[in-house]
C-alpha cells in the first residue's frame, strides 16, 4: 500500500515538473523555428501527449481487444475537451483567433463526423483504418503549411535583420538543442509519471474494494489524459493560450485518426452498440459544443473563459454519471 502511495505522490511531483520543462522546450522551439505556438501545440504537444493512448490502443489491438482501443481513444477525446480544456479555461481564459474558427475547429468537426459515419454499421475494417491514417497525414500537412504561412504573415516588420544574423550563429544552435532536449526530457517524464500515478491509483482502488470496471472507466481513462491536462494547464499558466488549445485539438485529431486508424489496421474492430449510442454520441456532442462556445466567444470578441469552462466541466460530470448508469456492475 505504501509503495502505491509513494508512486502517486512522487508521480504527481514529477508530473508538474516535467510539464513545465515540456512547455519551456516547446516554447523555445517555436521561437527558434519562428513558427506559431498553435502549430507547436497541435504537432508536438498534441501528438506527444497522445503517447499513452497510442500505447494502450496498440497493445489492446495486438492482444485481440481492438474495441478497447476504440473506447480508449474516444473516451480520451471526451475527457480532453470536457475535463482538460474545461479546467484550463477555468484557470486561464483562452483567446480565440480567426484561424481556429475558420480552419482548426471545422477540421476537428469533420473528422469527428467521419468517425461517426465509419461506425454506422458497427464495424471498422482495415480499409477504414488506412483511410484514417492517410487522412492524418493530409490534415497534419495542411496544418503545417497554413500555420507557417499564417505565422510568417504576422512577423514584425521593424526587426533589425542584421541583429538576427549576428546573433543566430552565436546562440541559435545551442538554444535549439536545449529546446529539443527539454522537449524530449519533459515528454518522457510526463508519460512515465502519468503511468506511475495510474499504477498507484489502481493499486489503492483495488485495496479499497473498487471493481476493475470502475477503475478502468475512471482512473485509467483520466490517467491517459493526464499529460494533456498538465501540459495544457502549464501552457495556460505561462500565457501560451494558443499552445494549450492546440494541444487539445491536435490530441483529438491524432486519437481519432492515428490511434483508431492504427488499431483498425492491426485488427478490424467490431463496436458494441453502447459505444455508438453513448461514447460516439457524447464525443460528437462535446465537439459540437466546443465549436459553438468558441464561435460565440469569437463573435462577442471575448476570451473562451470561465463560463465556457464551467459548461465543459458540467458536461464531463454528466457524461461520467451517464457512464456509471449504463455499466452493468
Amino acid at each position: 500500500m505504501w509503495l502505491a502511495v509513494i508512486a502517486v505522490l512522487i508521480g504527481l511531483a514529477i508530473l508538474v515538473w516535467s510539464a513545465d520543462v515540456f512547455i519551456d522546450g516547446a516554447t523555445a522551439l517555436a521561437k527558434k523555428l519562428n513558427v506559431p505556438s498553435f502549430l507547436i501545440g497541435v504537432i508536438i504537444l498534441g501528438l506527444g501527449t497522445s503517447a499513452p493512448e497510442m500505447v494502450v490502443s496498440v497493445l489492446a489491438a495486438l492482444e485481440g481487444s481492438p474495441e478497447l482501443a476504440l473506447g480508449n481513444a474516444y473516451g480520451s477525446n471526451i475527457i480532453n475537451i470536457a475535463l482538460v480544456l474545461g479546467a484550463t479555461a477555468l484557470i486561464s481564459p483562452i483567446i480565440i483567433h480567426k484561424g481556429i474558427i475558420k480552419r482548426d475547429l471545422p477540421i476537428l468537426l469533420i473528422i469527428t463526423a467521419l468517425a461517426a459515419w465509419q461506425l454506422r454499421d458497427g464495424q471498422l475494417s482495415i480499409v477504414d483504418g488506412l483511410v484514417l491514417l492517410a487522412l492524418l497525414v493530409v490534415v497534419l500537412g495542411i496544418q503545417i503549411v497554413l500555420s507557417v504561412r499564417e505565422g510568417s504573415s504576422h512577423k514584425v516588420d521593424d526587426i533589425d535583420d542584421n541583429k538576427i544574423i549576428e546573433h543566430s550563429t552565436a546562440d541559435n544552435e545551442p538554444s535549439l538543442l536545449r529546446g529539443l532536449w527539454a522537449l524530449f526530457l519533459g515528454l518522457t517524464m510526463l508519460v512515465a509519471s502519468s503511468r506511475a500515478i495510474v499504477w498507484g491509483a489502481v493499486e489503492l482502488a483495488t485495496l479499497w474494494g473498487l471493481s476493475e470496471l470502475i477503475i478502468g472507466l475512471t482512473i485509467v481513462a483520466v490517467g491517459t489524459s493526464l499529460p494533456e491536462l498538465v501540459a495544457s494547464l502549464s501552457a495556460a499558466r505561462k500565457g501560451e493560450h494558443d499552445m494549450a488549445l492546440g494541444n487539445i485539438i491536435g490530441s483529438n485529431i491524432f486519437n481519432t485518426l492515428g490511434v483508431v486508424g492504427l488499431a483498425a489496421v492491426i485488427a478490424p474492430i467490431s463496436a458494441s452498440p453502447i459505444i455508438l449510442s453513448r461514447d460516439v454520441l457524447a464525443m460528437s456532442a462535446i465537439t459540437l459544443l466546443l465549436v459553438v462556445l468558441c464561435g460565440a466567444a469569437f463573435i462577442r470578441h471575448r476570451p473562451f473563459g470561465r463560463g465556457s469552462g464551467a459548461a465543459l466541466m458540467l458536461f464531463f460530470v454528466g457524461y461520467t454519471l451517464w457512464l456509471m448508469q449504463t455499466v452493468n456492475m
